[in-house]
């Protein structure tokens, strides 16, 4: 399975979107997924009519704060990018000049913590492929001794309640391997507009269990711009044949 997700946030300069995007597209993903354990690739812009909920903490700290784009390779486990951290990897004059074209890029390699199936997890175009529709978490406890909670939330509360959720795909909780978030939270979605419909109205329904969500994420420190909302733009995401008229 892919247990692990190298996740790259970041703006791009308009006069080097279209560059950016061609050479990431049609060059670089091709060569990533040629090599060994890396399993998938997403490519996502963020929807900026999405913001963070007023309560939520974020941090102040110097980190990069791009949040225009998200990048996702999915391995099978955290050690398959070892060799593609800044650490060991030696890109050529080519890919670097294009990385460089990455403002405000902030990094997290994440491995997976417990995930659940959605409603619609039928749906997934691929065995590995990112769904269509993303609503991306990055993000410390607000102190230590609030990890136990956050635990339980996850485990009895947020994970078993998203398999009712229409339009969802899967929920996976990922714990950090390096980068600045500890915890991070991936929701998979069928669509932006699917996930607008039903999501925060499903757990509105019991007032319990919303007062727990509240109390929880109210305590937690977030990257710039999390959770961040995005539509995939690669691969492409295939629309519904027209129906076929019959005569």
């Amino acid at each position: 399975m892919d247990r692990a997700l190298w996740i790259s946030w970041y703006d791009l300069a308009e006069k080097d979107r279209d560059r950016y995007l061609a050479w990431l597209h049609g060059k670089h993903i091709p060569k990533l997924l040629g090599l060994p354990g890396i399993l998938s690739a997403a490519h996502y812009r963020v929807d900026e009519n999405e913001k963070p909920l007023a309560h939520l903490r974020h941090t102040d700290e110097a980190l990069p704060g791009g949040t225009g784009y998200i990048f996702i390779v999915a391995g099978a486990d955290a050690h398959v990018f070892a060799g593609l951290t800044p650490f060991r990897a030696k890109p050529g004059a080519r890919e670097r000049d294009m990385l460089a074209l990455r403002v405000g890029e902030r990094v997290n390699l994440f491995t997976e913590e417990a995930r659940a199936p959605g409603a619609d997890a039928r749906r997934r175009e691929g065995r590995y492929t990112l769904a269509p529709g993303i609503q991306l978490g990055n993000f410390n406890a607000g102190r230590y001794q609030d990890e136990d909670e956050l635990l339980s939330w996850y485990a009895q509360l947020r994970l078993p309640g998203f398999g009712a959720l229409p339009g969802g795909v899967a929920i996976r909780k990922m714990v950090s391997v390096s980068g600045w978030a500890k915890h991070g939270v991936l929701y998979e979605f069928t669509s932006l507009e699917e996930r607008s419909r039903h999501f925060r109205a499903h757990e509105a329904k019991d007032k319990r269990n919303a007062a727990w969500t509240h109390a929880v994420v109210s305590k937690l420190v977030h990257a710039p711009g999390s959770p961040a909302v995005a539509a995939r733009i690669w691969p492409p995401v295939k629309t519904a044949a027209p129906p076929r008229r019959v005569k």
